[in-house]
């Protein structure tokens, strides 16, 4: 069993929407309801590979003593060091989980199961805004729930703390409740039609274009673009829809990315969960310390380097394949290049209003996008 796939996991779904259905209409809470019924998802999905079933649960145990104890290290005081110690520590069994991906080192498959990325941040983002002071304290049943919600468990998108405990906590009335369901349900049908049926006829597509040829090879670029996009856009919505069905407003994921006009506008359209999460907890936060300690001249040098980290943390989360790395790479300095135009430009100044300039912007967009999306694939390597 996996998540939104099979007869089996449409059949439990069913009837788990079905109890959430009721219950909103009797106006009653749906905190516990989501929690029981998560933990219900999380094991039949893992429960199929009894040590990712335990290291889930390690991780589940272990994630809740850091907060909890960083939790308690806050209150007397601010200090940066033991705030680096722990946002280490969230991280670290991530990257025990990444390190085993390399080939001599597989066989240990520490941390091993579906998730461990965007739990994490979910984690991370809860020692860093604690740090911030903006959370002072967390529930126990509120993290778990955040952390096991089974319809963004697996791929996202990735929600935040504060959002989401607002909505897991709200008694909806029946009105609002119903409008929040249809809302759920059109998604979730949106979502079905992307990933069954419009990526698959991208993915056979692709298929058909595998041959190295040199068109072959840009007609698998784009089809392996589109099928990347119908299949994770219908996840995503899926999983928003589910979200809006138990009362809980997951953040859309995807916002039309293929009429971007430039990298920056891409990037602020195609998994904005992700990106936005990049952009607030790692580049702007580079930003803010390079300038206050001066790393850089100007904030024009400040902003590439920091699109290159950002980026290139990015595409080290993703995985530790070369496909991977370079694909963030790439994408941290064509954002960086973009900036540079942008901002230095005469012409772009003199013509970024104009059609044809909007038309030719899109069109190389498009080109640098697939060509990333064919990095990222790993047929290059």
């Amino acid at each position: 069993m996996s998540f939104f796939s099979g007869e089996y996991f449409y059949i439990v779904f069913t009837v788990v929407l079905l109890g959430a259905l009721i219950m909103g209409l009797l106006e009653k809470p749906l905190k516990w309801y989501n929690i029981i019924t998560s933990a219900l998802f999380v094991v039949l999905v893992l429960k199929g590979n009894i040590s990712s079933l335990i290291y889930f649960g390690a991780f589940l145990s272990i994630e809740l003593f850091f907060v909890k104890t960083y939790e308690a290290i806050r209150k007397k005081g601010r200090v940066l060091w033991r705030y680096r110690v722990f946002v280490f520590l969230t991280i670290l069994p991530l990257i025990l989980c990444k390190l085993c991906e390399i080939n001599t080192l597989k066989e240990m498959g520490w941390f091993q199961f579906i998730g461990i990325s965007y739990l994490t941040f979910r984690v991370v983002q809860i020692i860093i805004e604690m740090y911030d002071g903006v959370i002072e304290s967390i529930s126990v049943s509120n993290f778990i729930a955040f952390l096991i919600f089974f319809p963004t468990f697996s791929c996202g998108p990735i929600d935040r703390s504060r959002r989401f405990d607002t909505d897991l906590t709200k008694v909806y009335k029946r009105n609002e409740y119903l409008e929040n369901f249809g809302i759920g349900l059109q998604k979730f049908i949106f979502g079905l039609l992307y990933k069954f049926v419009l990526a698959d006829l991208a993915y056979k597509a692709m298929l058909e274009l595998m041959a190295p040829t040199v068109l072959q090879e840009i007609g698998y670029a784009y089809t392996y673009g589109i099928y990347m996009f119908f299949d994770f856009a219908g996840y995503s919505l899926m999983a928003v829809g589910t979200g809006y069905m138990l009362g809980i407003k997951v953040p859309d994921n995807f916002n039309k990315p293929f009429i971007s006009k430039d990298m920056k506008d891409f990037w602020a359209r195609w998994h904005i969960s992700l990106s936005e999460w990049f952009r607030d907890f790692i580049f702007t936060r580079f930003i803010i310390a390079s300038r206050k300690k001066k790393r850089f001249k100007t904030r024009l040098q400040t902003a590439s380097v920091g699109f290159i980290i950002n980026m290139t943390v990015m595409g080290i989360w993703h995985g530790l394949g070369l496909n991977y790395i370079v694909y963030g790479l790439y994408h941290g300095v064509l954002l960086a290049l973009t900036e540079i135009y942008q901002k230095k430009s005469k012409f772009y100044k003199k013509n970024k209003k104009k059609k044809w300039y909007g038309v030719l912007s899109w069109a190389v967009t498009m080109n640098l996008v697939m060509f990333g999306f064919l990095i990222f694939s790993g047929h290059l390597f």
